[in-house]
């Protein structure tokens, strides 16, 4: 793994935040000048295609990256802000609906964040 994914996936790792390419970008960059946005997407697809990140798609939002840690998120339907829920494991319940192994799923729950509500968002 070169430096620069392992520095990207440090972001990824330490961040509370799902974070997008730019602003993976604008921290790789703080640490290294030389750093350019081709690199980031590069190895953003390095590190997802090899399972180590996941991408987050929201439609209308660019992709933002997290970490591997089992939980799943809340999307606003307003302004798209991305928060993590952990619910119980559903795995074991979809699994017992199927006749194969689940080796992953991404669940997004849609609704509107507190900001949105107290600014009387309907979605």
């Amino acid at each position: 793994m070169t430096t620069n994914a392992k520095r990207i996936l440090e972001i990824i790792n330490t961040s509370g935040d799902h974070l997008t390419a730019e602003q993976i970008y604008l921290k790789l960059k703080a640490d290294s000048s030389s750093a350019v946005l081709a690199t980031v997407y590069n190895n953003l697809n390095l590190l997802h295609s090899q399972g180590l990140i996941r991408k987050v798609a929201v439609a209308g939002y660019p992709d933002r990256y997290d970490r591997i840690v089992k939980h799943d998120h809340l999307v606003c339907k307003k302004c798209g802000r991305l928060s993590d829920i952990t619910l119980e494991d559903l795995t074991a319940r979809l699994q017992a609906q199927i006749d194969g192994e689940i080796f992953s799923y991404d669940l997004k729950v849609s609704y509107l964040c507190p900001q949105c509500r107290r600014e009387g968002g309907r979605g």
